[in-house]
């Protein structure tokens, strides 16, 4: 599937897209992926049946896994952010064989707070479903804004 494909769908799934793609855009301070499609930018996000299927079950994952990780959910931070305006920092802690904690703060509300496994192995079989799975966490951030606005807008 192409990026245009999954844009014309929903707005949210093609605003989580965009971020991932200018959190990527955003790396390249010398130009080197100018040329380069959105599509080919993500590709290491697909992770289909047959690659999964190479990966070990156990395994250490390596700066580049752990670097997509990052800037999957700071897409999802800042996707939240323009639909709430609320500023929304990360804070990922991983330890070296891939397990952790990613956290989304608005404020001082928990905006997300997702426990990773076998981070090794993370990507999603295409990119219809990174998108959904961005859109699901950008979705679940912004509703509890909406459900907490003052603790989410809190400045103290």
């Amino acid at each position: 599937m192409k990026i245009n494909e999954v844009k014309m769908n929903d707005q949210l799934l093609s605003g989580f897209i965009d971020e991932l793609v200018n959190q990527y855009r955003a790396q390249d301070t010398y130009g080197n992926w100018d040329g380069k499609k959105d599509e080919e930018l993500l590709k290491d996000y697909i992770v289909d049946a047959q690659k999964r299927k190479e990966i070990p079950i156990i395994g250490d994952p390596d700066p580049d896994v752990l670097w997509r990780v990052e800037l999957f959910f700071n897409a999802v931070a800042l996707t939240i952010e323009k639909r709430t305006g609320v500023l929304i920092v990360p804070m990922m802690s991983m330890h070296h064989e891939g397990f952790g904690r990613v956290i989304l703060f608005g404020g001082r509300l928990v905006v997300i707070n997702k426990t990773l496994r076998d981070v090794h192995r993370f990507g999603y079989p295409t990119l219809e479903k990174l998108a959904e799975a961005g859109a699901k966490y950008a979705s679940m951030g912004i509703e509890m804004i909406s459900r907490f606005p003052e603790v989410a807008r809190f400045e103290g």
